[in-house]
């Protein structure tokens, strides 16, 4: 089984973004750079595949060279083989992502191509879908449950108030959530065999983004905190200020 996995490099979620002077760009000095946590998932859920099934798992991601740690830390926990798209910084629309990543995986062999459901810094959840229909081929995402069998696969996944069971035929792009499985830790032995694996850097001419930032800005500032201490007769008070001052209820 061929599996590729493509991951995106991201802000760790204790990191306290800047926002550079003028509001256009997120300053990058002082961020420590993780892979997006769905894509464990699907890093965890190809390696089990290719361990029951044979195989090899292929790391793929866009961005810079200081992309490479983090495909660096996905080779240890196991896969294979890696490919870096480079360019100068990662694309903010999923159109260009997707478009970009069909044109790399097109006709190398896999079998099924993994991500994540989203990234943790856009959250736009598009990249799985707009894949999958560049490939032609099934998609499947939020799945929280697979098995595979033969050319055949079972999906399970979230939906709003409940859960879907999905029967697809591969090749197939599967979008990994959290619940899939426990994405296993990065031991000594991994982290050194990685650093010997090559990576494979691709060139490709991304379309023009039909998406543009034109500006980051900081939330606002919550407001004053009022305590109240007087139990039940403060009810009537708490009620007004959410109401009035709040506009929640």
């Amino acid at each position: 089984m061929n599996i590729a996995v493509c991951i995106k490099q991201t802000p760790d979620t204790t990191t306290r973004i800047q926002v550079a002077d003028g509001g256009g760009e997120i300053v990058d000095d002082g961020i420590q750079w993780i892979i997006s946590p769905y894509d464990e998932f699907a890093i965890e859920e190809a390696l089990k595949l290719t361990e029951a099934n044979g195989g090899e798992v292929t790391i793929v991601s866009m961005g810079p060279a200081r992309v490479e740690k983090t495909i660096r830390e996905a080779l240890a926990m196991g896969a294979q083989k890696a490919i870096r798209i480079d360019c100068e910084s990662i694309p903010n629309d999923p159109g260009v992502t997707a478009k970009v990543l069909a044109e790399v995986l097109r006709g190398r062999g896999f079998d099924l191509i993994f991500t994540g459901r989203q990234a943790i810094d856009g959250d736009q959840a598009q990249v799985p879908g707009r894949l999958a229909h560049l490939l032609d081929w099934a998609c499947v995402s939020v799945v929280i449950d697979l098995a595979i069998d033969g050319d055949k696969g079972t999906a399970l996944r979230e939906v709003e108030g409940g859960s879907e069971r999905v029967h697809f035929t591969m090749p197939a792009v599967i979008g990994a959530n959290r619940h899939l499985n426990e994405p296993r830790y990065r031991n000594m032995r991994g982290i050194m065999k990685a650093k010997r694996i090559p990576i494979e850097v691709v060139q490709v001419d991304a379309p023009a983004p039909q998406l543009e930032i034109t500006s980051y800005s900081y939330p606002p500032q919550k407001g004053e905190r009022k305590l109240f201490e007087n139990g039940a007769s403060d009810v009537a008070e708490v009620v007004r200020l959410l109401r009035e001052e709040a506009q929640v209820i």
